[in-house]
């Protein structure tokens, strides 16, 4: 059975307690530790108000739900202390110095860093960028004001440039073209809209190559104690763990 530390004990954290069958939860770690404590009455996991101790906990893969921050605090110190990472904050890969860091420690401590899909379907199938030329790549998002955390009261296009540079301004909103782009091995082309008649996240992909054309669009249950969070992207992290004993393996 997979042994996981979870860093994060907010929303996400509580969707992957309440599916973790095959997975046990061994430590927790949250820089509220309030929130660490709450989710042990769920888990059983030992929750831990110090990093130091939580990293030092018997798991073998550290699992981050927690933000951007905690990915450049942490995502290292798990990487030379034996652990392997599974990424949701991926916002912070955006910066190819860091990623190039991390992607080092990795193969240094013969360790291995898991992306999930996240929010969106068909992250596989983008790696072919990777291969055979992508004449374009474009994600669309469209969410509410509340999601965004901006007041509008019409449908209004709010970002428009490369996914390096959307996740700077929103970087709790756009982890999804991150993903994408390192999927594809390409910046991704985002668009980013807010629009007051919608209550669930809306992305869009689409993606024209040497292959032909794909187009995508993923409507999605906002995760109901956090609006800027996809119940999907919860529950993708899910997916990836399980998936890590199965010896058969589906997908690119």
């Amino acid at each position: 059975m997979i042994r996981i530390g979870l860093i994060g004990c907010g929303n996400i954290g509580h969707i992957i307690a309440g599916h973790a069958d095959g997975i046990r939860i061994v430590a927790l770690f949250d820089r509220f530790f309030e929130r660490a404590q709450d989710l042990h009455k769920v888990t059983g996991a030992r929750a831990h108000e110090h990093f130091e101790s939580f990293i030092h906990d018997e798991f073998d893969i550290l699992v981050e739900a927690a933000s951007v921050n905690a990915v450049r605090q942490y995502a290292m110190d798990a990487l030379a202390q034996g652990k392997d990472l599974v990424i949701m904050s991926v916002g912070a890969l955006a910066d190819p110095g860091f990623r190039d860091e991390l992607r080092e420690s990795a193969r240094r401590n013969k360790k291995r860093i898991y992306i999930p899909s996240g929010a969106i379907f068909g992250l596989d199938n983008l790696k072919v960028g990777r291969i055979s030329p992508v004449t374009k790549l474009l994600l669309r998002t469209i969410k509410s004001p509340e999601s965004l955390g901006v007041e509008a009261n019409e449908r209004r296009l709010i970002f428009s440039g490369k996914a390096h540079e959307c996740i700077k301004a929103y970087p709790k909103n756009v982890n999804v073209s991150v993903a994408m782009s390192l999927a594809a091995g390409r910046d991704v082309d985002v668009e980013l809209w807010v629009d007051p008649a919608v209550d669930r996240n809306v992305h869009e992909v689409i993606m024209e190559g040497d292959f032909g054309e794909t187009a995508i669009r993923v409507t999605n249950v906002p995760s109901p104690e956090n609006p800027a969070t996809s119940y999907l992207a919860a529950l993708s992290i899910l997916s990836l763990l399980k998936g890590l004993e199965d010896p058969i393996v589906v997908g690119t």
